[in-house]
């Protein structure tokens, strides 16, 4: 292992006869080499550096461009959805409101409905309270004048004879008979 080592630095020490050959210092070849690199690198890189630039930036710009396209189509919607929602928050104020309005109004067609109902049906029992009544009197005049009928006929059959009974029938039969001739 020593003689790989004693070779390299012996390489560092190579004496230069005026003809070409290579430097072996490190610090001194580096910088010349970095140099180089790098104005290789400007030179030739430059131009696609400057292309990726561009194409980053293409694509920046494309991305913002799309993104305003997005934010004002979105806006547009919102502002589309919003009208929509006020316009259907109107509309269910409305139909509230005439849902309000309609259940007042057939709350007092049903409180007008059953007044009539309820004076009909009070008409309809005083018709039949005087219709009972005047059943009632009329049973009862007839009861009366059955009984005083009763009554005459028993009084007149305990005072009449045979031939005041034939005599009333032949003056009745009288009468009937004048009238008939007075008529004809």
């Amino acid at each position: 292992m020593q003689n790989v080592t004693d070779s390299f630095v012996s390489l560092g020490h190579w004496p230069s006869a005026g003809s070409f050959g290579f430097n072996t210092d490190i610090l001194a070849t580096n910088l010349i080499n970095l140099s180089v690199v790098l104005g290789v690198l400007i030179f030739f890189g430059k131009r696609v550096l400057s292309d990726l630039l561009d194409n980053r930036k293409q694509k920046i710009l494309n991305t913002i461009r799309n993104s305003e396209e997005l934010r004002e189509g979105v806006i547009e919607q919102l502002e589309k959805a919003r009208a929509r929602l006020s316009k259907v928050e109107m509309e269910a104020d409305q139909f509230r409101v005439n849902g309000y309005s309609e259940i007042e109004r057939e709350k007092l067609n049903l409180i007008n409905s059953t007044y009539k109902t309820l004076e009909q049906l009070e008409n309809y029992k005083n018709e039949t309270i005087n219709f009972e009544q005047q059943r009632a009197i009329n049973k009862v005049r007839q009861r009366v004048f059955q009984q005083a009928l009763q009554g005459a006929l028993g009084t007149l059959n305990s005072c009449l004879n045979n031939e005041l009974h034939l005599r009333t029938i032949s003056a009745n039969i009288g009468m009937f008979g004048a009238m008939k001739g007075v008529t004809d």
